[in-house]
């Protein structure tokens, strides 16, 4: 299941929940008691003054909630929670009772005092009901990403950082260093960098941008030297600003995977493309091209584990913060990347 199905079967539950409270909590306001029996009255103005809480609690649970409780914005949330009230007190006194006891209740004001138990104690129920889904919801979140981290981590490390890996890059390094290449020390530099960076700098959530930019290019140089004179690999960045961070190892999957469906099927003429830039209100755009041969390309090698890792790590890092798009035609692959990025 993916995220926006995965996020579409939650929503469906938490409304079938919403609604099974709702119609449990007006169970216990129509009841009453007479001559010692339960008994129920159900009437319209009960209706009418059920739907002006449950406005009230649809108002607090998705709106204050959300914006202010869970940003830690207490005094502000305090603030519209009492007006909120007293708009369901002053709709009850002056509006609905007007409308269903105009010769009795609604003759005089009845006073604040009066309302107010009733009103605190429905919207407590409901309202409370809904900050316990949320908070269950996000420690079930935070569990996810727990897991889905370490096993992420593990993944990468087994598929990078393994004699494969670098038994390949020790020997390019060898064959250039044995040519003499000027590149060599800034290969060799590069390895180093690279894996220090993924041992040691990458424990943190979040990193800052410039330092997750440099182990990209090393990254890109070290699968360069896999092709050659093969083909041309284009990497370039624009407007990368230290003020932000960004999760680490979240591009490298893309760029791992556009240099492998590259190389599987073709002995030359292999074309990559990587950019990213960062516009004036902090968006990530990172896009990866590459072209691949159609008859060497397996069905659904796009969707290995590494891949479906990034997808879940975008949605538990970057909830509604990011834009994943992958398009796959003939002989090309395109992976677009948007991410809301924070600051340091």
């Amino acid at each position: 299941m993916d995220s926006k199905s995965r996020s579409l079967t939650s929503a469906k539950q938490e409304w079938i929940f919403q609604i099974i409270l709702h119609l449990t909590v007006f169970h216990f306001v129509i009841i009453d008691h007479k001559d010692g029996q339960m008994i129920y009255e159900l009437e319209w103005f009960q209706l009418a003054f059920f739907a002006n809480y449950v406005c009230a609690n649809l108002l607090i649970g998705y709106v204050l909630l959300p914006r202010f409780l869970y940003r830690k914005r207490y005094l502000e949330f305090g603030i519209y929670c009492l007006l909120i009230v007293v708009a369901v007190i002053l709709i009850e006194e002056f509006v609905l009772e007007k409308i269903f006891f105009p010769d009795t209740r609604g003759s005089d004001f009845q006073g604040a005092i009066l309302s107010l138990g009733e009103v605190l104690s429905v919207l407590g129920a409901l309202t409370g009901v809904k900050f316990a889904w949320d908070s269950i919801h996000r420690q079930r979140e935070i569990d996810e990403l727990k897991l889905m981290v370490k096993d992420s981590e593990l993944s990468f490390l087994n598929s990078q950082i393994n004699p494969h890996f670098l038994f390949n890059n020790l020997n390019n390094l060898y064959s250039h260093a044995v040519e003499q290449s000027p590149k060599t020390p800034e290969l060799i530099l590069g390895l180093s960098g690279m894996l220090r960076y993924m041992l040691y700098e990458c424990r943190e959530p979040f990193v800052p941008l410039l330092k997750e930019v440099e182990q990209l290019r090393n990254f890109i140089q070290l699968y360069e030297l896999q092709i050659e004179e093969r083909g041309a690999v284009d990497f370039t960045t624009s407007k990368v600003s230290d003020n932000y961070q960004i999760a680490p190892l979240i591009l490298n999957v893309f760029v791992e995977n556009a240099f492998k469906h590259s190389q599987s099927g073709q002995s030359d003429e292999i074309r990559i493309s990587v950019s990213l830039s960062v516009d004036e209100s902090g968006k990530l755009h990172f896009s990866c091209v590459n072209n691949f041969e159609p008859n060497e390309f397996p069905e659904g090698e796009s969707n290995g584990i590494g891949l479906e890792n990034v997808k879940k790590r975008l949605t538990l890092l970057y909830p509604e913060r990011h834009q994943l798009h992958i398009e796959k035609s003939n002989q090309e692959y395109r992976v677009s990347l948007q991410i809301q990025l924070q600051t340091q």
